[in-house]
């Protein structure tokens, strides 16, 4: 593989002064509203990065960290470079204290799920997890582990023979948080573990199953649901270790429903074979559980309908397996747990998409336990799962099940009121116990995870009805009244897929696919406030804000565009020859609006206002065409059309 991306070719003499200048492009024509080719610009800085030294970057950061506009392109670009000289650099910029924390958080998750995962970048990683400053930031902390777990298992592809031991410090940390009963360490342990999807780690999740140890029945049911779900990355590795693992746990009627149908999840993202889904058909005949059957019911009906070549087999032997069972399963109402799955295949062009959603629910619950959404793409032949969103709902439903909300024979209202007055008894519940908690998964990994407890609540309480909440609306009012001024651009890397095959000739071959969007606003608010303020406005108290007339105006300019390069061909350091199918689209969509709020009379009104709108509200194109470049006269590119340009 080679830095040099195949969708331009720069000649780089100096980096330093070729990084200044894209940055001073971007900064320029990026202000009021976004420039057409701001994400191929983006992408050019992304490359220079790249080839730069330790020092350059240093260097450059010096020149612009006090630069707010130039800080923010260089934080949003350095992550996405994806060289160990980048986490090195964020390292030491944060120990340094030159990068604030939501900086760092921001820069971290995306570099270490960039960059590539060789030995030595893991160990610059695991010394992040142990360092003092990290630790004392839980945070922090699960941003680091999450993302070692993400580089053993992005190392394990690069290199299929690789050895065990990069997991051993996360089993210790399992192994010593089992002992000490220590949840928290136990869940990050599992997720890190889930990302890894390392077949190593199957004894010690096995450990923290339910029903296969003992040790496990004493877990809250949070964890024993992470660790079966700790499973599906080893599944796609090694299906037949975890489908026995799998089938026996949801066949086991004295485990808690919800775990049995998280295991029904991990079953079939195991490809299970015909044998093995009619066995499980076979027994949810005599199944007494409804929320069960109807989960794993409506799972296997919906796999007959896939169509995605991967899941072919699952397909039939779900065909199979639905002719085993009572069709009177279709009736079941929706109050009871379902899974759903639908997808796209286009076999001449070999794309398709896939989305799942599965709603967990069990007959003593007034909410669904959890709930979790996944997207799903096809590609070449290449499949991924592209996002995933889970939320459980775990406190909440202590509350509400302690509440007369359950109670069946009140009317909905009634219901409504008492679950309300119910939430409010926050209070009562344990600190240990979460009232809720999410995750997201990018690519099949883990990227984050939040848990809101008692103790994140009763920390918010006094930030939005104490005293510092009154300074800081008090705060706006006044610069709402001087008028506030604001531009804003948010560049992303959105894709880069590459592939580098040799041929015979000796040249490579790559195929790749990059995305790059970059978004811009400009907004101006004015505020006209009568009576006006007072000079000390601290004195002012709630009745005199209550009695004041706000009028509002507000005038914004959002725009965004994005550029997408497919390409196919040769590309070396010295010369490019390549088919490239390239498609664009640019937005713009100004807005003013005017708004008024008398609290006192209670009088709101807002209104739409005539605004200058462009030439081209929104402008697509679209062009496949043979392309020839050489490094000695990079702006002298040849260009053939292969399809004439789409332009919308």
């Amino acid at each position: 593989e080679i830095l040099q991306t195949p969708i331009h070719l720069m000649k780089i003499s100096d980096a330093p002064a070729q990084i200044v200048e894209v940055l001073k492009h971007l900064v320029a024509n990026n202000v009021d509203m976004v420039h057409e080719d701001a994400p191929l610009k983006f992408v050019q800085l992304i490359q220079l990065l790249r080839v730069s030294t330790l020092e350059n970057i240093e260097a450059i950061w010096a020149q612009f960290k006090d630069k707010p506009a130039y800080r923010r392109w260089l934080l949003d670009a350095l992550p996405s470079v994806g060289t160990p000289v980048i986490v090195k650099f964020i390292k030491e910029k944060f120990l340094a204290g030159e990068l604030t924390l939501p900086e760092f958080i921001q820069a971290l998750v995306v570099a270490l799920h960039m960059v590539t995962a060789d030995l030595e970048t893991m160990q610059l990683t695991a010394s992040l997890a142990t360092h003092e400053k990290i630790a004392k930031v839980p945070a922090l902390r699960e941003v680091v582990m999450l993302g070692y777990g993400s580089m053993i298992a992005r190392h394990c592809v690069a290199v299929p023979t690789c050895s065990s031991e990069l997991l051993r410090p996360i089993h210790d940390i399992a192994a010593e948080a089992t002992s000490k009963n220590d949840i928290p360490e136990i869940t990050l342990a599992l997720k890190v573990l889930g990302n890894a999807g390392h077949p190593a780690s199957l004894k010690p999740i096995m450990k923290l199953l339910p029903g296969l140890r003992t040790a496990a029945t004493s877990l809250p049911l949070r964890v024993q649901v992470d660790a079966i779900l700790a499973l599906r990355n080893i599944a796609k590795k090694e299906p037949k270790l975890v489908q026995p693992v799998a089938l026996q746990l949801v066949l086991d009627r004295a485990l808690h429903p919800e775990v049995r149908m998280v295991a029904c999840i991990v079953l079939f993202e195991a490809k299970p074979s015909v044998a093995l889904v009619s066995s499980l058909a076979g027994a949810l005949k005599t199944e007494t559980n409804m929320h069960v059957v109807s989960f794993a019911y409506s799972h296997i009906k919906s796999l007959t309908r896939i169509t995605a070549p991967d899941m072919a087999a699952v397909s039939g032997a779900a065909n199979v397996a639905i002719k085993l069972m009572s069709r009177k399963l279709d009736r079941l109402s929706y109050r009871f747990s379902r899974a759903l799955q639908l997808d796209f295949y286009h076999t001449s062009l070999m794309v398709g998409a896939a989305g799942s959603a599965y709603m967990i629910n069990d007959a003593a619950t007034i909410l669904p336990r959890a709930v979790v959404a996944k997207a799903r793409a096809y590609l070449a032949g290449a499949a991924a799962d592209v996002l995933e969103v889970g939320v459980r709902t775990e406190g909440i439903q202590e509350a509400l099940l302690k509440s007369p909300a359950a109670d069946e024979s009140v009317d909905n209202i009634t219901k409504i009121k008492r679950t309300l007055r119910a939430l409010t008894n926050w209070k009562d519940l344990p600190n240990n116990q979460p009232l809720a908690s999410a995750y997201i998964k990018l690519l099949g990994q883990e990227v984050a995870f939040v848990k809101i407890d008692k103790t994140i609540i009763e920390e918010a309480i006094p930030i939005v009805s104490g005293t510092k909440s009154r300074e800081m609306l008090k705060a706006a009012l006044k610069a709402l009244q001087e008028g506030i001024s604001w531009q804003y651009a948010k560049p992303l890397l959105a894709a880069e897929v590459r592939r580098i095959l040799p041929t015979a000739v000796g040249l490579p071959m790559e195929f790749s696919l990059h995305t790059a969007a970059v978004a811009a606003a400009s907004v101006n608010v004015k505020a006209t406030i009568t009576p006006p303020l007072p000079e000390e406005i601290e004195t002012m108290t709630l009745e005199q804000l209550k009695k004041t007339d706000i009028q509002l105006q507000a005038e914004a300019r959002p725009s965004i565009a994005l550029q997408t390069f497919a390409v196919m061909g040769v590309n070396t350091a010295l010369i490019q020859a390549a088919v490239m199918a390239r498609g664009k689209i640019r937005t713009i969509a100004p807005g003013k609006v005017t708004a008024r709020a008398d609290i006192l009379k209670g009088y709101y009104k807002v209104e739409a206002l005539p605004v200058e709108v462009p030439e081209h509200i929104a402008a697509l194109s679209f062009e496949t065409l043979a392309v020839v470049r050489n490094i000695e006269e990079p702006s002298a590119e040849r260009t053939v059309p292969l399809v004439s340009e789409l332009a919308v």
